[in-house]
């Protein structure tokens, strides 16, 4: 007996290790295939497999209405949404859990721009080991290599270094704005009663609301556990004003804040590799990165660009009727706030179906905007801005790009292919189906912003008792061959950063 229990347990532990064996085989397969991967296959398969991984635990979770559970599509799609920061919804937010809603946080968390750029640091910084380590081989063997191949190899160990220094940066960025937001979110809501009785009544943790919103707002997604999105607190000001910072730190003005964090550190741990990386910032071979001018420029641009919003929406807007109940002063920081998240947040504090149209408009123009747009006098280094190197441009690279299209044309490929599928919606109810509510809705989803004008049972043509307002978005109304191409619209537009040079071999003339 007590020799087959020996047995027994023997074979289980071969059982396991064999286990344990495949699965660090497999981690050391698919860590050298990311490492010889393009960028843009690499992350491709991220997003895509982040999505199913997150329809997978959506799924699995008890929904918290048993009788009216969301299709598996809609989790696909709030899953990809998520993954991609662009908060477009096929359901109401208040139908999922609270363990559902701590899934989408952690997938807002780690589909955001700063968390993904990381890790394509630590790749970047992993090839170059290995490339290093290849080379030393190469010259223990009592080559001949030339002075300028030990320079070359001198300076990678410089920038590995550095690179190390940068993720802790990054790491120690995207944590101190994480907990503090979410700290400062929660300490409002139990001082202000008000806001946070709002939030009890719909049976939403404060803690878990403080978090969500924290880090969606930091990583430009735009979801809130409140199906009214940030429309609940359009009078609490100073909550506004606590989560504009956040947006901006997050996305437009992270350059600028990346650099004076590193500068700060210089100056208080007089460390060589922070001096380094903010006098070579190229040879870091970090896109958000940026010299000292281009970060100026890029700040004016992002006030410029939210001033000129806030001018036009007060001045349209101000004794409209999505800002009925609020005093000056709210109907300003709400204007604020709005010209902040038309930058690919996409929060909102008013109705957008009730704006008028030159300001959704303006806000269309915003959204496709990138992130880093910037006013670069001519007399700049442009090249200084981009922080790109035309030196190591291959010819295959440009060749490449002479075959590409332009971002316009991929939105007017996208619109013709929703207009196809929602052909029949179109022709039944076509105010609200109307081809300016699919080109804005397909803007926002390219630019990862998630407005959306959304759906009215009071623009029906025939009056349905059946219609039911819902909060969630335009697309939630959409067919299933609608959803899906959003879905891949949303995928596209996040990885859209590879195809910012595309189109330039057209010559209109």
């Amino acid at each position: 007996m007590i020799q087959k229990f020996q047995i027994r347990k023997k074979f289980a532990f071969l059982k396991f290790s064999s286990y344990v064996k495949f699965l660090l085989d497999y981690m050391k397969c698919s860590f050298c295939f990311f490492l010889q991967s393009s960028p843009l296959c690499t992350q491709l398969i991220y997003f895509i497999s982040l999505s199913f991984a997150g329809l997978f635990a959506l799924k699995t979770l008890k929904p918290k209405d048993l009788t009216n559970k969301p299709k598996d599509l809609d989790l696909f799609f709030m899953s990809a949404s998520a993954v991609t920061v662009s908060s477009m919804s096929t359901v109401e937010i208040e139908s999922f859990t609270d363990a559902q809603l701590w899934v989408l946080t952690f997938l807002m968390l780690i589909g955001g721009e700063i968390f993904t750029s990381m890790l394509g640091l630590q790749f970047m910084k992993a090839k170059l080991c290995k490339e290093d380590s290849i080379k030393g081989r190469f010259i223990s063997n009592g080559s001949d290599v030339e002075s300028s191949i030990s320079e070359d190899i001198f300076d990678k160990e410089k920038a590995i270094k550095c690179m190390s220094c940068l993720v802790h940066v990054v790491l120690g960025y995207l944590t101190v704005v994480n907990v503090t937001g979410s700290v400062s979110v929660l300490v409002y809501l139990t001082v202000v009663k008000q806001a946070g009785n709002l939030l009890k009544a719909k049976g939403i943790k404060l803690s878990t609301f403080s978090v969500f919103t924290t880090v969606s707002s930091f990583g430009n997604c735009g979801f809130t556990p409140a199906n009214e999105n940030m429309a609940l607190f359009s009078t609490n000001s100073l909550l506004l004003l606590i989560i504009i910072p956040q947006i901006l730190a997050g996305n437009t003005l992270y350059p600028p804040l990346l650099s004076f964090s590193i500068w700060v550190l210089k100056k208080f741990t007089r460390k060589e590799e922070y001096g380094y990386i903010l006098q070579h910032p190229h040879d870091v071979m970090y896109k958000h990165l940026f010299s000292s001018e281009a970060c100026v420029y890029l700040s004016m641009t992002v006030l410029g660009f939210i001033l000129v919003q806030t001018i036009v929406f007060c001045g349209l807007e101000w004794d409209s009727e999505v800002l009925t109940g609020m005093n000056w002063y709210q109907k300003i920081v709400g204007s604020i706030f709005l010209s902040v998240n038309s930058r690919h947040a996409g929060e909102s504090v008013v109705d957008l179906s009730k704006l008028s149209s030159a300001v959704l408009v303006l806000f269309a123009v915003m959204m496709y905007l990138p992130p880093y747009t910037s006013y670069v006098p001519i007399t700049s280094n442009t090249e200084t801005f981009s922080g790109e190197s035309s030196k190591g441009t291959k010819n295959k690279d440009r060749e490449m790009e002479n075959l590409i299209f332009s971002q316009l044309t991929y939105l007017v490929i996208f619109v013709l292919l929703i207009c196809l599928t929602e052909r029949q919606s179109m022709r039944t109810d076509p105010l609200n189906f109307n081809v300016f509510n699919i080109v804005f809705e397909v803007i926002s989803a390219y630019g990862n912003v998630g407005f959306s004008i959304g759906y009215s049972c009071k623009r029906l043509l025939k009056l349905d008792q059946n219609c039911i307002d819902a909060s969630y978005g335009f697309v939630g109304k959409w067919s299933p061959k609608g959803k899906l191409l959003l879905i891949i619209i949303m995928i596209f537009g996040r990885l859209k950063k590879f195809n910012m040079q595309g189109g330039k071999a057209w010559k209109l003339s």
